[in-house]
């Protein structure tokens, strides 16, 4: 049974495709191995994504793990990955509709053995290499945008960022629009720079005790716990050598 059903796959490919840039091979002895097509690659991408699984379970004879990372590579680094983040946004956003009158925050922090360019002492780690990943979801848990940063940020400096980020993928988050937060960002500050933005704070309290669904913050706990085992989708790679 296929991760995704070609009438959906298909349509996200042809968008993709566009984004593509014109790829010239010139080779001297022409007697190069052919290039694994794009189209088998990013089906194969799509199905890490759908089953949250390592790269070497769906690769096979075809398509070998080290083409899946390489072409993975080669895609973030212009910005393809983030345009197609955009475009799959905006069509959801039309079919079936965002919410952002309610919007959660949180954020998860996960290993980076390798370091990185976002990489830093992880606090939960005893001290290893790890990266944080506040995400905005909406209602539903659709994510719609996040930020990357070292282990070892508070979640407090993250949120306005986060926010702003979300903002510009959503199109603007609509005046009184309901901020639910967890105990890490509960201050005076989080509540003013909200208030300034328009934004209503709903924090949940020290000291008391707060269910993990009360209010809407369960959905990005939710969504956080799906994306974590894909984190390498986010646009930001680990230092490790390119296979």
């Amino acid at each position: 049974m296929p991760a995704i059903q070609s009438y959906f796959i298909e349509p996200i490919w042809k968008q993709f495709c566009a984004l593509l840039p014109e790829r010239k091979v010139e080779h001297p002895l022409v007697c190069h191995k052919s290039r694994i097509p794009d189209r088998m690659v990013f089906e194969k991408l799509l199905r890490v994504l759908v089953f949250s699984c390592a790269y070497r379970r769906i690769a096979d004879e075809e398509c070998p793990e080290s083409t899946l990372h390489r072409r993975r590579d080669e895609w973030i680094d212009p910005g393809l990955m983030e345009a197609l983040r955009e475009i799959a946004l905006s069509a959801y956003d039309r079919t079936i509709g965002l919410q952002p009158a309610y919007v959660a925050v949180d954020g998860c922090i996960t290993k980076a053995p390798c370091g990185g360019e976002k990489a830093g002492r992880s606090p939960v780690d005893r001290g290893k290499q790890g990266i944080k990943r506040p995400t905005a979801v909406d209602a539903n848990g659709i994510p719609i945008g996040g930020i990357t940063d070292p282990a070892n940020r508070h979640d407090s400096p993250l949120l306005i960022p986060t926010l702003e980020y979300a903002s510009a993928s959503a199109g603007g988050l609509p005046e009184g629009a309901s901020v639910h937060l967890g105990r890490g960002y509960d201050s005076f500050i989080t509540r003013e720079r909200l208030k300034e933005r328009g934004l209503n704070a709903e924090i949940a309290e020290n000291g008391k005790p707060a269910p993990l669904r009360v209010g809407n913050r369960w959905v990005v706990e939710r969504t956080n716990s799906w994306r974590t085992p894909i984190r390498s989708f986010c646009g930001v790679r680990s230092a490790r050598v390119r296979s």
